[in-house]
């Protein structure tokens, strides 16, 4: 598995003209194929007059999923370069929806691979990117004597605390660095004279 990957912020939109075309970019997080397609579609039913609606996406922290579209303009001037950029700025993830309504001056193949590409970039830099990191996940028990301290411990020294649950023991669950598990056994032993229990889970990503 990827350490770590770069995905959009948040969604939004971002516009330009170009010969009097206007460009909209409409860029979003997506965690599967599904939701991608599902965010071409609405782009596409909010622009039903557009001359075009082209599309590029890319799924996996290892850019395993990669579609894209030119909806109508010359093959390889829109969805490709839209893709291009996307991968280019290690960008997992996330979809792109490139609305054009025409505006009388042709662009020619050159000029279109330059919007295209360009709008998505430009929408990148507007909206932002954020990095995230491979964590493992786990779950430290203890007693409730030295939870609450413990939770403080926890989130004083920056470790993620995704969860706690009460019950005969207090359950707090974690995301750990991999390279981290090793030095986390020991400070928990430390902070709570060995009377916490570590048990490791899975992986997920999370911001870093």
């Amino acid at each position: 598995m990827q350490e770590q990957y770069r995905t959009v912020a948040r969604a939004g939109v971002h516009e330009t003209e170009i010969n009097r075309s206007r460009f909209i970019c409409a860029l979003a997080p997506a965690a599967t194929e599904e939701e991608a397609q599902a965010f071409v579609a609405r782009i596409r039913r909010e622009h039903p007059t557009a001359t075009h609606n082209c599309f590029a996406y890319v799924i996996g922290a290892d850019a395993g999923v990669q579609k894209a579209s030119d909806d109508g303009e010359p093959g390889g001037t829109a969805g490709v370069p839209m893709l291009q950029m996307l991968t280019r700025r290690d960008i997992r993830y996330a979809v792109a929806v490139v609305t054009r309504y025409y505006g009388g001056v042709k662009l020619g193949a050159g000029g279109l691979i330059r919007a295209y590409g360009g709008v998505v970039g430009e929408a990148l830099d507007a909206l932002g990117t954020v990095v995230r990191r491979r964590y493992r996940l786990a779950v430290v028990t203890v007693d409730h004597q030295r939870a609450g301290k413990l939770e403080n411990d926890l989130r004083a020294t920056g470790r993620t605390v995704r969860s706690v649950g009460y019950a005969e023991r207090v359950a707090i669950e974690i995301a750990l660095p991999d390279a981290d598990v090793d030095a986390f056994r020991g400070w928990l032993a430390d902070a709570t004279a060995g009377t916490a229990a570590l048990e490791l889970g899975g992986e997920a990503y999370g911001d870093a």
